[in-house]
């Protein structure tokens, strides 16, 4: 079989691990001694299997799999950060059972300078044996009197103190401050103690004590600690191997795969336990005779492997009926080089398992990442490492490693575990206080609601309002018989659709081609535009085999207007990046009529203009005829138009919606301007400019008022700025602009990309917030952006996008609330079941809006009930909600549909 090769020699050679045959053994012993040293050789093959046999039981014991039990246990250390170079202060650690029957305290300053850390200030305390074995209470009030001797001898005063304590025995671990004890090792039998939390024993004596204000912060064993202390290398340290008397690993593992921790976000620190691998067989065809003996002499047969290469070289040199002498020392040397070797490669073996797993968890094609190493063998036996590395490297060579020792045999890393905890508290009050205000709740929510409701009343009224409530002329929405060709305009944003509409019995089929809208022609003449839209309108019909006919023709325009009937309508201020000239105050109908007699030879019947917002409600009324609401929320703002070379280029682009708006249909005689008292109106909201009069200024934060100043409208739309994904994305980029600012979010360093207005588009919330995505991916859209960042960071954007939609989506339920509450108390009614069509690239793509829709309604008690329904018709403008609509009673009572 062929073996791997030990550091420096190639196979074939003569090497430490494997005695040649041109060593001068005695002629009656050399092949006993080939013959022994033989069965320490460990093959390619046998390494790899080692490998796939742990990686299994990993995977086993983090899905929280009892039956059969792995061969290996998972415990989650609750240590979920590693250090990122900014923490500081002074830090006190008490350890306990890392060295045997001794404690160690010591005194930690950190400098918050990466790469730069002041000498650990330590004594050690040796352990009575009567302690060792006595009540458990002694062996705390021991400890703590330790702890306060030393710091006797240090200018503390009064001053707090945060102490992470290492206690280096099997512990079931429910939290960072939270360890219970399984059972003592290492010849402490202390009673009163399995079972109980160390912690708390230990606040208990040091309480007992009375002499220093000590915080336990953190309880963690040497191998976390190891891995917490080491410097900052080519890659994160985040795995802790420690080979001493015993073994275990520890390594960063995303928070999602560890079932008993119940979590989807961040990572969180596992320990391995794996020195009991093994006792499944999975090492039986490594295993020596002398590795069986030790094995049955030991104290826990079957329960550790030996890949900590101890052995007992007296006893070998017997069974191989050697009596020592000259030539004895050399063959010694020979057997300790092949166990030591076969236990680097064992080790190798395990080590390759955790990176393997890492790499393929993370999706990365090459990881880099560093490895921190602790315990005796490493400091004793240098060929350890040697051997350990090669072997890594040739098991997983999509893994770029680098092996850094641990610092003050890991006293360091049990206090970075505790100035990361402490750091990472502070963090989080600084971001629950720049977010509280983003946290609307039950009782705001309602203002808002009366507030819109007022505003409402106001504008039906013809009195001054922020909410324009222009009367549509549409009079009834769909009852299903509707049968004919239609062609339909959409213009509301950065492009242009125009739309071949075909309705027949049971069926609605839709053709479509999105134009792009120049940002000359935009902001050009209103003749310029108007034109090209024809342009546009004759390309489509030309692709269809429409020329010359002449189809009813329905115009979405979406800006505010005054409608003076069905065809008419005046523009009252351009939005969304428009400023075409001699357009405003126009009917936009005549000038769309007018482009048409320009372009001769075109026939176009246009007999009616709606905004986005009525046409929402009215398609997805063809489908349900309860709909009698409509909503826009749109995503992408208008900043950036597609650049086109020429006017008569009509190449189809993706189209994207912008702003936000609301339409329902309203009882005729609340409208004033409108002759009739019987009937209904659609009545165009304009909502975007609710709070225009002041109305939302308690709700504004600083960094609405930095996006609003921004905007080319200062003061201007107040609602649609907090709600569409126009400005929600540059909302975003100033909170993490103040964050950063704080040292909260990318180690305080301002980057350049980060003060880049619009940078951080809408669609990085959506894409964040996806459920789907794991965190390594929120980071990847993060780090696309040029902003260099941790898992922690990552996680705090997240929540800020979070917190950010979160109100956005409240504040528009709340909206819809005070619409659907006008509409029941118009009725006269008890309940009403309406339903609401909802279109808008953001409420589309965002994976929680629609979710977030319903249960701010739900939960402030706005909306009773909700029964979400999904329109079949590809152009039926989103998702249609049905609401059993009671403000008392939670029921879903069945209503005739209003006559149109």
């Amino acid at each position: 079989m062929d073996s791997i090769g030990p550091v420096g020699l190639q196979q074939g050679e003569g090497t430490p691990g494997c005695p040649q045959d041109s060593l001068l053994y005695p002629s009656d012993s050399s092949e006993l001694v080939q013959d022994c040293l033989q069965q320490f050789k460990v093959t390619e093959p046998q390494l790899q299997q080692i490998q796939t046999s742990l990686l299994g039981s990993m995977e086993q014991a983090l899905g929280g799999q009892t039956s059969p039990a792995p061969a290996v246990r998972m415990l989650p250390t609750y240590v979920g950060s590693i250090p990122h170079g900014t923490e500081e202060g002074d830090f006190v650690v008490l350890e306990l059972g890392a060295t045997g029957a001794s404690l160690r305290v010591l005194w930690v300053t950190l400098t918050g300078t990466e790469g730069h850390s002041m000498q650990p200030q330590s004594q050690e305390f040796v352990i009575p044996q009567e302690v060792m074995l006595g009540p458990g209470q002694q062996l705390f009030d021991f400890a703590a009197c330790c702890l306060s001797k030393f710091l006797d001898t240090l200018p503390v005063g009064n001053q707090g103190l945060q102490l992470g304590f290492s206690f280096s025995f099997p512990c079931h671990q429910t939290g960072l401050d939270r360890s219970t004890l399984i059972s003592w090792t290492k010849g402490f039998r202390c009673s009163g103690v399995e079972g109980q939390d160390v912690v708390q024993l230990l606040r208990d004596a040091i309480q007992r004590q009375g002499a220093y204000n000590i915080d336990v912060v953190a309880v963690v064993n040497d191998t976390v600690g190891t891995m917490m202390g080491c410097e900052p290398g080519l890659g994160p340290c985040e795995v802790g191997l420690v080979v001493d008397t015993g073994t275990n690993a520890c390594y960063m593992e995303e928070a999602r795969h560890v079932a008993v921790l119940d979590e989807d976000r961040g990572r969180v620190c596992v320990s391995i336990e794996w020195g009991s691998f093994g006792g499944d067989e999975a090492l039986g065809p490594v295993l020596t005779t002398f590795d069986r003996t030790l094995d049955l002499e030991s104290l826990n047969p079957g329960a550790q492997s030996p890949s900590d290469g101890a052995t007992r070289v007296h006893t070998i040199l017997q069974d191989l009926g050697l009596s020592v002498g000259a030539l004895d020392v050399k063959i010694v040397q020979h057997v300790c080089m092949a166990v030591c070797t076969r236990a680097a490669r064992l080790c190798a073996a395990a080590l390759a398992a955790v990176l393997f797993r890492l790499q393929h968890s993370r999706e990365q094609q090459m990881l880099q990442i560093a490895v921190a190493t602790g315990g005796q063998v490493f400091e004793q036996h240098p060929r350890f490492l040697s051997v350990l590395q090669e072997t890594v490297m040739l098991l997983v060579p999509e893994c770029d490693v680098s092996f850094i020792p641990s610092v003050d045999g890991g006293g360091r890393g049990v206090a970075m575990v505790t100035a990361v905890a402490a750091r990472l508290a502070a963090h989080r009050r600084l971001l629950e206080e720049t977010l509280a205000d983003f946290r609307l709740n039950r009782e705001q929510l309602a203002v808002i609601q009366a507030q819109m409701r007022k505003a409402m009343d106001k504008g039906l009224r013809g009195e001054a309002s922020s909410l324009r409530m222009l009367p549509t002329y549409v009079r009834a929405t769909p009852n299903g018989s509707e049968r004919g060709d239609f062609l339909a305009l959409d213009l509301g944003g950065t492009n242009f659709r125009v739309l071949l509409v075909r309705v027949a019995t049971g069926v609605v089929r839709i053709t479509s081609q999105v134009y792009s809208i120049p940002e000359y022609v935009a902001q050009g003449s209103g003749q310029q535009l108007f034109d090209h839209i024809v342009d546009c309108i004759v390309d489509f019909q030309q692709k269809q085999g429409l020329s010359g006919q002449s189809l009813p023709l329905g115009f979405t325009f979406s800006f505010p207007c005054r409608q003076l009937g069905l065809d008419q309508g005046i523009l009252l201020n351009w939005t969304k990046g428009f400023s075409a000239s001699d357009c405003e105050g126009q009917d936009v109908v005549c000038l769309l009529r007018e482009a048409i007699r320009r372009r001769q030879a075109v026939e176009l019947n246009v007999v009616a203009i709606v905004n986005d917002t009525v046409g929402t409600m009215m398609s997805c009324g063809y489908e349900d005829p309860h709909c009698e609401v409509g909503l826009i929320v749109g995503e992408e703002g208008p900043a950036l138009f597609t650049s086109m070379p020429d006017v008569n280029s009509l190449s189809p682009v993706d189209s994207s919606g912008t702003g936000t708006n609301a339409c329902y249909m309203e009882e005729l005689r609340n409208v004033v301007g409108v002759a009739g008292d019987s009937g209904h109106m659609c009545i165009n909201m304009e909502w975007g400019a609710f709070g225009d009069d002041g109305s939302l200024g308690v709700l504004s934060t600083c960094f609405d008022a930095s996006v609003d100043q921004a905007s080319i409208n200062p003061s201007k739309q107040r609602f649609e700025k907090m709600i569409s994904g126009m400005y929600l994305g540059e909302i975003v980029r100033h909170i993490l602009l103040h964050l950063t600012s704080l040292g909260v979010l990318f180690r305080g360093q301002q980057t350049q990309r980060l003060q880049t207005r619009d940078i951080f588009k809408t669609k990085f919330l959506s894409e964040i917030e996806s459920d789907s995505l794991a965190l390594r991916q929120v980071r990847a859209i993060l780090e696309d952006l040029g902003l260099p960042l941790t898992s922690d960071d990552a996680l705090m954007v997240l929540e800020v996008c979070q917190a950010v939609s979160q109100r956005a989506a409240k504040l528009c339920g709340a909206g819809v609330a005070a619409v659907v509450e006008k509409i029941r108390e118009n009725r006269g009614l008890e309940e009403l079941t309406v339903s609401v069509g909802v279109d808008g690239t953001l409420y589309k793509l965002h994976p929680h809006r629609r979710t977030d829709l319903a249960k701010v309604q739900l939960w402030s008690l706005l909306l009773p009930a909700v029964l979400p329904r999904w329109p079949t018709s590809e152009e039926s403008s989103g998702i249609c909600w049905t609401r059993a609509w009671n403000p008392l009673v939670s029921s879903q009572p069945s209503h005739p549909r209003l006559p149109g």
